[in-house]
């Protein structure tokens, strides 16, 4: 997939796959955030092993504005991650449109369920999220094979105890497709 254009009452947003010259920009965008303990910092390889999940958000002369990310963690599941706004352009519809684009990513990948870990519940809400009520949303055998996984979000979803002390606060949401 290449870009996708959103235009808001008063606002003209660009969505597109994310560049080795974004990493700058996404790191810009998450430190504010992770300083709040919203998102957590990555070390700057992070981002580049993982900038093909990443979707960058551009205004209309090409400022970047806002990213987020899609990790798919199994066959059916995948997480939205580093969700992230530009304070400037916070309730302008940013978010909205990325978290758009990445479910249409998820869609187009296979994925029919997704994943997030949130503050912003309500937001997600908006967007068909639903608090997770049951902690066995997997299978037993798909459960032994994501405990394998070294990726944090994969222990964020399974609600390990090793990343309570990160995650204290958020909610864990899912969105069936």
């Amino acid at each position: 997939m290449t870009e996708t254009v959103t235009e808001t009452a008063t606002e003209t947003i660009r969505i597109r796959p994310a560049r080795t010259d974004d990493v700058g920009a996404i790191k810009t965008l998450v430190a504010p955030l992770a300083d709040q303990r919203i998102l957590m910092a990555k070390e700057t390889v992070a981002y580049y092993e993982s900038l093909q999940e990443f979707r960058i958000a551009e205004s209309g002369d090409g400022e970047v504005i806002g990213c987020g990310a899609l990790h798919v963690m199994w066959e059916d599941l995948a997480e939205v991650r580093t969700l992230a706004a530009s304070d400037a352009w916070r309730g302008k519809g940013v978010g909205h449109a990325l978290v758009e684009r990445l479910l249409e990513d998820a869609r187009a990948l296979g994925v029919s369920r997704v994943f997030c870990l949130t503050f912003e519940v309500e937001f997600f809400k908006k967007h068909g999220f639903e608090v997770m009520a049951n902690q066995s949303t997997v299978d037993p055998v798909v459960y032994s094979e994501l405990l394998r996984s070294h990726d944090e979000g994969v222990a964020e979803f399974l609600d390990l105890a090793r990343v309570k002390p990160n995650t204290l606060g958020n909610t864990r949401m899912i969105k069936e497709l």
